[in-house]
């Protein structure tokens, strides 16, 4: 899965990497948790690609509304067609989810070791994502997001066996392309990102709560041994 990362490159970084329009200025987040807002490239209804802020954590729009026992705020690749909550997005809402990286822990006898890991080199990236409107009458409407995950590669899956779908620059118009909807072709850009290019480090346990948010949650420390 991937339940905390980082953004910590500009916005205007990701607008262009994205090529999306943003009018928003936000600081950097080294440790987003679930229910927190994401910084998200949509499609809007006249074809512009635009960067908004997105709750973490999917609410369907046909959902009674938010639901803290089940929050989806991961989507596996491979059940993409098959949940009734991920159906219409896929087809229609994709989206690209702004990222410098993510957090994963290793079990290490008793306890867990959190890494951070990344493109190699510290480039920015997106996750593949899947976005909702949820509205009903007398209540504040809802938009929010999850972010799609795959098997892990060679060097996450020593850490995991989970990841965040990262979607190389050369297919982010096909993965925004609204005519784009069999699941077939969607389903080939949804593959684990190539290990060679990313890299890892132990990072310290002050991740573990995510009300710590400063840049020194990046900085490599010796790995654990229990």
């Amino acid at each position: 899965m991937c339940g905390r990362f980082a953004r910590t490159s500009p916005v205007e970084t990701f607008a262009t990497l994205f090529h999306a329009q943003s009018t928003d200025e936000l600081d950097p987040a080294y440790n987003i948790a679930p229910t927190q807002n994401l910084l998200v490239a949509r499609n809007t209804p006249s074809g512009i690609r635009e960067l908004v802020n997105l709750h973490w954590g999917l609410v369907p729009h046909w959902s009674k509304g938010p639901d803290a026992k089940y929050s989806m705020i991961n989507a596996r690749a491979d059940t993409l067609a098959k949940k009734p909550a991920y159906r219409d997005p896929v087809k229609q809402r994709r989206c690209l989810i702004a990222a410098d990286g993510f957090y994963e822990w290793k079990k290490t006898g008793s306890t867990k070791q959190p890494y951070f890991i990344r493109l190699r080199g510290g480039q920015p990236c997106a996750f593949a994502g899947l976005w909702d409107h949820w509205e009903i009458e007398g209540e504040p409407a809802i938009e929010s997001c999850t972010i799609i995950t795959c098997d892990a590669n060679q060097l996450v899956a020593g850490i995991h066996d989970r990841m965040p779908v990262i979607l190389p620059p050369r297919l982010y118009d096909s993965w925004m392309n609204p005519k784009l909807t069999y699941m077939n072709a969607l389903s080939d850009l949804l593959k684990p990102y190539p290990d060679t290019l990313m890299e890892a480090w132990p990072v310290g346990r002050s991740v573990n709560n995510p009300k710590n948010d400063s840049a020194d949650l990046l900085e490599p420390v010796p790995e654990a041994i229990d």
